[in-house]
């Protein structure tokens, strides 16, 4: 394999600018650093008809959500909804870092976007994160009137610990026999705390996001033993059966490559209807980095007519 010229070119950014790892900061610092990353490397907002600020509730208090609503859409049209989780490792991002990739998606598929502001660790430790993520995606489901969606063609999506949670929606619904979802798109998911693959070993130093980054976050979100838990890792889960149609990307030089794909694979194996694409000569992170990165459109793209296909 050979590195993207962009991804080389933002790597040698990376090493230039010299910030901290964030496994050596507080996680108030490393969000600040998130921040900041993902305002260098975003590119300029695609337009889309509406955004909207709401919230979900949960036990205790609330879910902070945004719809977006792509152009061309028609008032009180009913559209597919797309349900978003943010990346960052479970302990950074938040809605505003990932408003770029939800108004792509929008505008590219003609779905609407709901991008859900999920607890975090090391305030929040696990499930809450899960906890917000179900309560979310049933919350839109049964407001599908009120937010001029159709709840029979409804989907998840996110990207790294977004992605995870996506996964884990959607088998958490399955089992309860909750919202029915009709497709996960999963963008380089991390899918078990192990972290004993190949491209761990392979990509862990050098590729932006690192192991020692990753061990950080596990010790932010999870308790000791929690990693056992399918909510946590959805490579562990028992059954694969039943779950919605998917779509997997993965990147080339990730240290997360290998269990992405290691889910897909479960999944074509319990029978799911699965489509993934390995962007070769991509790093960790690269659909937030359209700045740089000119691939990330394409694969955003690429993603917004599988769901308008699948959807």
């Amino acid at each position: 394999m050979t590195l993207d010229p962009d991804a080389a070119r933002l790597l040698e950014m990376a090493r230039k600018a010299g910030k901290p790892p964030y496994e050596t900061v507080d996680a108030e610092t490393a969000r600040q650093l998130y921040r900041e990353g993902r305002r260098a490397l975003q590119p300029e907002p695609l337009a889309v008809a509406e955004t909207r600020d709401l919230s979900a509730p949960r036990p205790g208090g609330t879910v902070p959500l945004r719809l977006y609503r792509p152009d061309g859409a028609t008032a009180g049209e009913s559209l597919p909804v797309l349900i978003y989780f943010h990346g960052g490792g479970w302990v950074l991002g938040d809605i505003d870092s990932h408003d770029g990739v939800c108004r792509h998606l929008a505008a590219r598929s003609g779905c609407a976007v709901v991008s859900v502001d999920y607890r975090m660790g090391p305030e929040h430790k696990f499930p809450a994160a899960v906890d917000d993520a179900v309560a979310a995606t049933r919350w839109v489901a049964a407001n599908a009137a009120e937010l001029d969606i159709d709840p029979a063609r409804l989907a998840v999506a996110g990207d790294s610990a977004g992605g995870n949670l996506a996964a884990v929606v959607s088998l958490h619904e399955r089992d309860a026999g909750g919202v029915a979802v009709g497709a996960q798109m999963l963008f380089y998911p991390a899918t078990d705390f192990a972290m004993d693959t190949e491209s761990h070993r392979l990509f862990g130093e050098g590729h932006l996001l690192t192991h020692a980054a990753m061990r950080w976050f596990q010790a932010q979100y999870l308790a000791p033993g929690d990693e056992a838990d399918w909510r946590a890792s959805p490579l562990r889960a028992d059954d694969l059966a039943g779950l919605p149609t998917a779509y997997v990307i993965t990147a080339g030089f990730d240290p997360l490559r290998d269990e992405g794909e290691a889910y897909a694979r479960r999944l074509v194996e319990a029978g799911v209807p699965v489509t993934t694409r390995r962007y070769t000569g991509q790093i960790h992170g690269f659909l937030t980095m359209g700045r740089i990165i000119a691939q990330s459109a394409e694969a955003l793209d690429a993603a917004a007519k599988w769901l308008r296909t699948n959807l």
